[in-house]
This record gives structure tokens, sequence and C-alpha cells, in this order.
């Protein structure tokens, strides 16, 4: 962005110079009086050209002003747009946060789940213990919670992120934004759709004992 710095130096004050005196004119002498009065017309005209001059100056400096107040208001706006974009990226980063959020909290409940319902298998199959479906039964529960939980924060990050794609084209063609920076593909999601994938297959092992973690 192009920094104006030029300090612009105002047009001294014009001291007030009163118009030239209407000079005494001998009516019985027309030909003196002609040039009187053509003397007295050019010092008119000197005088106008003086103050016309000053009024060019003024208007000069207003002009380089003016063109100095729009190349600040150029650079604002320029600012301003990229703020806006930066904002864009923020919130992206953002939304992999909150998806983050969800993978915790999923991960806890399908792993916490899954070890209840191994370890009462467990303990089951050692003769421990003789009735173990209701641990079971709610090991099952979590994992199948957390599995829905993980559908439910993929599904709304994909359409925040839809909806922000949206938005960002819009503010491009409204020239609101330059949407230089690319939107990469978020690691987050797809960690999210490998843990959902290892959920599945968990809950799976866990109903009909089959598959790798049955």
């Amino acid at each position: 962005m192009a920094q104006i710095k030029t300090a612009f130096v105002r047009p001294l004050r014009l001291s007030e110079t009163p118009p030239p005196p209407i000079p005494s004119i001998d009516t019985s002498k027309p030909d003196l009086a002609s040039v009187l009065y053509s003397q007295h017309r050019t010092l008119l005209s000197t005088h106008r050209t003086a103050l016309s001059e000053h009024r060019t100056s003024l208007s000069e400096f207003r002009t380089d002003l003016s063109t100095q107040r729009t190349g600040m208001s150029t650079n604002r706006t320029e600012m301003s747009m990229r703020r806006t974009g930066m904002s864009f990226q923020r919130t992206r980063m953002s939304a992999d946060r909150t998806l983050m959020s969800v993978i915790r909290t999923s991960l806890s409940l399908i792993g916490f789940g899954f070890t209840i319902f191994q370890f009462f298998g467990k303990l089951r199959e050692a003769g421990t213990l003789t009735h173990a479906a209701a641990p079971r039964n709610f090991g099952i529960t979590l994992v199948a919670l957390g599995i829905a939980m993980l559908v439910m924060g993929i599904i709304y990050h994909g359409q925040f992120m839809i909806g922000l794609r949206e938005e960002r084209k819009r503010g491009k063609l409204a020239g609101l934004v330059h949407a230089e920076s690319g939107f990469p593909p978020s690691m987050t999601l797809i960690t999210a759709v490998v843990l959902l994938l290892i959920g599945i297959l968990a809950i799976v092992s866990m109903v009909f004992q089959i598959g790798p973690f049955g």
C-alpha cells in the first residue's frame, strides 16, 4: 500500500489591499481624461489578477489536500479489506477448534465406553461376574453417544464452512475482501472422519463380536 507523506504548504494569507482610487478627472481635457481612465482600468485589472492568482493558489492547495485525503481513504479501505479477510481466516480456525472440542469429547465417550465393555466382558469370561449385560450395554451406549456426537459435529462443521465460503465469495464479488488466501483442507475434519470410522468399527465389533475390535 502506498503511503502518502507529502506535506503541503498553505499559501500565505493575502494582505488586504484596497482597489485603486478613482482618479480626479478634468472634463475640460478629454484626451487626458481618457488616458487617466485607461490607467485606472489597468490598475483595477492588475488588482483583480492578483486576487485571481491567490484564489487559484488556494484552489490548488485544496485540490492537493483532497488528493491526499483520497489516498488516505484508499489506504484505510485497503486495510479494512485486509482485516475482513483475516477475520474469515480466524473464523475458519475457530470452527476447527470447535470441531476439536467435539473430537475430544467423542473420543472420551468412545474410549470410556469401549473400556467398560471390554473390562466387564473379561470379568465375565473369567467367571468373576455371572451377569455383565448392564455394564456392557452402558459401554455400548457411551460409544453410540460418542459416535452420534461426532456425526453431528461433522455435519455442523461442514454446513458452517460451506456458508463461510459462500459469504467470502459474496464479499469478493462485492469488492469487500480480496479473498486471495485459500481455505486449505481441514486436518481436523479429516481426523474427525477417521475417528468416526474407528468408532463405527468399534461398536460393530462390540455388538456383533466381529471385526478388529471383537
